[in-house]
């Protein structure tokens, strides 16, 4: 009795603990926290200096004594510590701007298809010591679903596929659970490897890993475009150990990343090769929703489309799809304990 009293003045969150980027959902306030899931820590002291934007400011820059982690790997996290600091960090700055009498929340956490139980109580627990009073882990895309305004109970077949920073997971929902999935490691951090690796094959160029993600975003393309697009492209020449620019085409940066677009498409088609034939028709029907940063890569839906032989639509806002189907749950109490993941506290559902 207690706890349902204080859940009435907490500020529940929703959060959509990414591998590229850490969103945050108050129920009051909208999407509050859009932040880099980086930290900054200083080695000798072991004291966390920065985290989010400033800290990403930080990498390629660092002195030896600091070191710039990602505390999650493919959405999954591979530092507990840190990735326990990092979401206290975003906590508190959500509670900062306002006054609550109690300040632990509920959380709703978007976790991946493909995570362990170990996995998922790591997660558990890292929201739980960062400050929450209770958490709910929801499977990746019944969020990205639910932020597109799918509906998830009902008997009618949805094929969302989310190419998110870490990871891209294909799944076929109806009647509030996953049919048939499948999660793969090449995303949109794969592809700026690919453009690294293309630069330094094919001009001895060395980028750093946000030349590469700018030179992605501003150019990258999955299909030919019809005004021929270009951008500079610094970094160190290999040869002579000196800075050097060059300017690139999007069609060179279309083949740098075209082995991973073609894997993601390879394994969509994989999927509705093992999908339901009742459910093929309401996917061919309704189409295949694309949500996730990878989903703004340019042409993306038109090339899956063709590909699939299935339409394809970009949600409204695809990057924010998780976060805001985790805040909706925050309002619908029936379906949030029907999807809930089992808790690993104490076997049943939190």
């Amino acid at each position: 009795m207690l706890k349902s009293l204080f859940g009435k003045f907490s500020k529940d969150l929703g959060i959509d603990l990414g591998t590229c980027n850490t969103r945050v959902y108050s129920r009051d306030g909208g999407i509050v926290v859009n932040e880099p899931s980086v930290v900054a820590v200083n080695v000798r002291t072991d004291k966390i200096l920065a985290v989010g934007t400033s800290a990403k400011d930080m990498l390629g820059k660092t002195p030896s004594h600091l070191s710039i982690t990602k505390p999650l790997t493919n959405g999954v996290i591979s530092d507990f510590e840190v990735t326990e600091k990092m979401l206290k960090y975003f906590i508190d700055k959500v509670y900062s701007d306002s006054f609550t009498i109690i300040s632990s929340p509920r959380i709703v956490i978007g976790v991946p298809l493909e995570t362990t139980e170990v996995e998922r109580k790591a997660i558990e627990d890292a929201a739980l010591s960062a400050g929450a009073r209770k958490v709910h882990l929801i499977e990746n895309p019944m969020l990205a679903a639910l932020g597109a305004r799918m509906p998830l109970s009902d008997s009618i077949g949805t094929m969302i596929v989310d190419v998110g920073g870490g990871t891209t997971e294909i799944a076929v929902m109806s009647l509030a659970g996953v049919v048939t999935w499948r999660s793969m490691d090449i995303a949109g951090e794969e592809m700026n490897k690919n453009i690294i690796q293309y630069a330094r094959e094919s001009f001895n160029l060395l980028l750093g890993e946000r030349v590469a993600e700018r030179i992605k975003i501003r150019i990258g393309s999955a299909i030919e475009q019809e005004d021929k697009l270009e951008i500079e492209m610094r970094g160190r020449d290999l040869l002579s150990g000196l800075p050097k620019e060059i300017i690139i085409t999007d069609s060179q940066v279309r083949d740098a990343i075209s082995r991973s677009v073609r894997s993601i498409i390879e394994n969509i088609k994989a999927t509705l090769e093992t999908t339901p034939p009742e459910l093929v028709a309401d996917i061919y029907e309704r189409g295949i929703i694309l949500t996730g940063g990878g989903a703004l890569l340019r042409g993306l839906d038109t090339l899956i489309s063709r590909q699939a032989a299935i339409p394809v639509r970009v949600a409204d806002d695809p990057l924010t799809s998780v976060v805001r189907g985790a805040g909706i749950l925050l309002d619908d109490e029936e379906l949030l304990k029907e999807i809930s993941l089992p808790s690993a506290k104490d076997g049943g559902i939190i």
